[in-house]
């Protein structure tokens, strides 16, 4: 009698347990994308934050070295695309493991390049797996926190990228200040193999999660609103790259602070983007378009700001920290409207999604570096990323409200004016 009186609150336990158990093991699996997404961060921001160092070292001009940034931004828009179409049916626990490995190697190759050649295929490699990660990450995150939760699900896998803006990338910046650029890549792949082992481990082994068809990708690919979307990113988001790429040269040179102070800029620049993703992932999910209008409208006005005062100490920290959070808020809607247009290759979305980012990557580096050759000044960087985000969000306006008139036009059977 007295067992049985006390089966129900054994049941209840048993239950309350596995409930704990499972929930440990979702937080498990998203750390481990996590930590992926922060040494592939790491390793793409902390390259920005020893450009001098590894251009010294190479005998390279500030606009030559940054030809190896931009060549990882190349890795990532042919890669991600790429390898996401070749590993169409594999599960996305197995891509996982393969892109991360890919990624070990490309960082050991950058830490032993003797030249420019060698140094910039290495950056070449190490950003291949960064796209079909992010992708493959946020399919493996939407499975664990459930449907309906996009927005959500990529601004957790985009954490460890922003956390790395805040921790990593300063870290391996002041690692290559003291002990040399080359060991500053050496702890990345080190980090990169916890990061393996942490994702062979925690990622469930589940067929939920293997891959489709190579024609279903491709499909996607088809689809005028995707390009849009791409087209969108690649501008808009171009800006925070125009800024972060010569971070160390506006604290040194424009704002006449010590070299010590570049990784307290940087880790300023990354406590901004990690609140705008967690604004942004919340936006994205509930105001499919607010998100990046405001994301990309706000970041106008940080970025005047900045241009216009970055030579004061206090303006350009406190700038470099709204740029960050300002464009930051509007990324998790770039993906979650790419994963509506295309709904049957999410994983091949998230691929397109980074590959735009990185193709703002070479956009924002490039334009940031050429107005600085022709001699406008360092913070002729920013205004060049202002340009680039305007034209951005005129363009969402545009395709947003070409849209908008499209549906009107379907709906009511009524011919639009010419």
């Amino acid at each position: 009698m007295l067992s049985e009186a006390y089966e129900p609150q054994c049941a209840s336990i048993e239950a309350h347990c596995s409930d704990t158990r499972q929930l440990n093991r979702r937080a498990l699996t998203l750390l481990a994308l996590a930590l992926g997404t922060f040494c592939i961060g790491t390793s793409e921001f902390a390259s920005m934050g020893i450009l001098q160092l590894f251009a010294a070292s190479l005998d390279l001009d500030i606009s030559t070295a940054t030809h190896a940034i931009e060549a990882y931004a190349f890795g990532v828009v042919l890669g991600g695309p790429a390898v996401t179409i070749l590993a169409a049916k594999l599960n996305r626990k197995h891509l996982l493991l393969v892109l991360m490995a890919i990624f070990v190697l490309g960082n050991v190759m950058s830490a032993v390049a003797t030249g420019l050649g060698m140094f910039t295929l290495a950056r070449f490699v190490s950003g291949i797996p960064q796209g079909a990660y992010f992708g493959a990450g946020a399919v493996v995150a939407s499975y664990i926190v459930g449907p309906g939760q996009g927005g959500r699900a990529f601004a957790l896998v985009m954490t460890g990228l922003t956390v790395a803006t805040i921790v990593g990338s300063p870290l391996a910046t002041l690692l290559g200040q003291n002990l040399g650029w080359r060991n500053a890549y050496l702890a990345v792949s080190a980090l990169g193999a916890v990061a393996f082992l942490a994702l062979w481990m925690w990622v469930p082994r589940s067929s939920a999660l293997n891959g489709g068809p190579v024609l279903q990708e491709l499909r996607s690919l088809n689809r005028p609103a995707v390009w849009a979307m791409v087209a969108v990113a690649a501008l808009g988001v171009s800006s925070i790259f125009a800024v972060y790429t010569f971070i160390g040269h506006f604290v040194t040179d424009e704002a006449s602070l010590p070299q010590a102070w570049i990784p307290i800029a940087l880790g300023l620049f990354g406590v901004g983007m990690t609140a705008g993703n967690v604004v942004g992932g919340w936006m994205a999910d509930r105001h499919p378009s607010r998100g990046l209008i405001a994301g990309f409208g706000s970041a106008l006005v940080a970025l005047a700001l900045l241009a216009l005062g970055g030579g004061n100490a206090w303006i350009l920290m406190a700038g470099l920290a709204l740029v960050g959070g300002t464009m930051m808020v509007a990324i998790p809607t770039i993906q979650v409207r790419l994963t509506r247009a295309a709904p049957d290759a999410p994983t091949l979305m998230g691929a397109m999604n980074l590959a735009a980012l990185n193709v703002a990557n070479a956009i924002g580096a490039w334009a940031g570096g050429q107005t600085i050759a022709h001699g406008h000044g360092l913070l002729s960087a920013v205004w060049a990323g202002f340009a680039l985000t305007l034209a951005g969000l005129a363009l969402f306006l545009l395709v947003s409200r070409k849209h908008t008139e499209s549906r009107w036009a379907s709906t009511s059977g009524e011919r639009l004016p010419s």
